[in-house]
């Protein structure tokens, strides 16, 4: 039972990731109808911005001769940082995607893979092809509870994770522009012609996911301080599929689907050899699509929009 509740505690850190970075792809897919593919190296780009944003910070209260506590720095990083990502997702929608608004969905999903292309390479050629470290902004405290062994820094991604979720949650429910974006994901077509601006709403949602996946990033770098220019793909195609998982457009569902692919995956490789984990992971998805082909909270109309 200690073993199980130790792997319990893992998953939800594994998980909290690839829900954050899930709700990016189920917004953009359920208001826009087309498949962000450069929002995995979004991720990595707030994964970076938080790395130079904390370095500076640390600098200048070093330089100034003021120590600033560590858990303030962290919340000055994330709030920065997600502020700088998500003006680089919106970027990425005025230039990438708005051109091709009315292009076959095809032509915007080539296009999120060149953008996630030209992120990866610039990275590349600012910083190198060298790993960086995350910094140390919080010193790691581990509590033994009942045998089960747990940090501040899983406590805290958690608890910042799941409070994120909830913020997106009731600013989608509760205000009217969150109206506006639930309008859009209705009825994509007519809406717009009720008098809802279509490239607010557009940017708007660009903005929120890439404000989330920047979250995720840094929270990733305090939990395992390596950064490297391609971490972006594996997560990035892993929270696609949760995604789907999740249903078009469900917010709930994609922070659902998240989770539990972060226990299968930390649960298969408590069972079988690691190497077998994706194998068998993306099986039992598959198994699971194949009774929901809609996801968990997906409408059925969803498999007869415009591709």
């Amino acid at each position: 039972m200690v073993f199980f509740l130790q792997n319990v505690v893992n998953a939800l850190q594994w998980g909290s990731f690839y829900a954050l970075i899930a709700l990016g792809y189920s917004m953009v897919y359920g208001i826009l109808m087309l498949f962000n593919f450069a929002h995995g190296d979004i991720f990595m780009v707030g994964a970076y911005i938080g790395f130079g944003v904390a370095t500076g910070l640390l600098a200048l209260s070093s330089a100034a001769g003021v120590a600033l506590p560590g858990w303030f720095v962290l919340v000055l990083t994330i709030l920065l940082s997600m502020v700088l990502t998500a003006l680089v997702g919106v970027t990425v929608e005025r230039v990438g995607y708005r051109p091709l608004r009315g292009a076959p969905r095809a032509s915007a999903a080539i296009t999120g893979l060149m953008i996630g292309i030209i992120l990866e390479t610039g990275n590349l050629a600012l910083l190198g092809a060298r790993r960086i470290s995350f910094p140390s902004l919080i010193e790691t405290a581990t509590y033994n509870v009942g045998g089960v062994y747990v940090t501040n820094k899983k406590i805290m991604i958690v608890v910042v994770s799941v409070l994120l979720m909830i913020a997106l949650h009731q600013f989608i429910h509760r205000t009217r522009w969150g109206m506006a974006m639930r309008a859009m994901a209705f009825d994509y077509v007519v809406v717009p012609l009720m008098g809802v601006p279509i490239n607010t709403i557009a940017a708007m949602t660009f903005a929120i996911g890439s404000a989330l996946a920047a979250a995720a990033g840094i929270l990733f770098g305090v939990a395992y301080p390596v950064l490297d220019p391609y971490m972006g793909i594996v997560f990035g195609w892993k929270a696609f599929v949760a995604a789907i998982l999740g249903g078009r457009g469900s917010i709930l569902g994609a922070t659902l689907a998240g989770f539990l692919l972060g226990f299968i995956e930390i649960f298969v490789a408590m069972v079988f050899p690691s190497t077998l984990r994706d194998l068998i992971a993306y099986s039992i998805i598959l198994v699971i699509l194949t009774f929901r082909p809609h996801g968990f909270f997906g409408e059925p109309h969803s498999a007869r929009l415009r591709l």
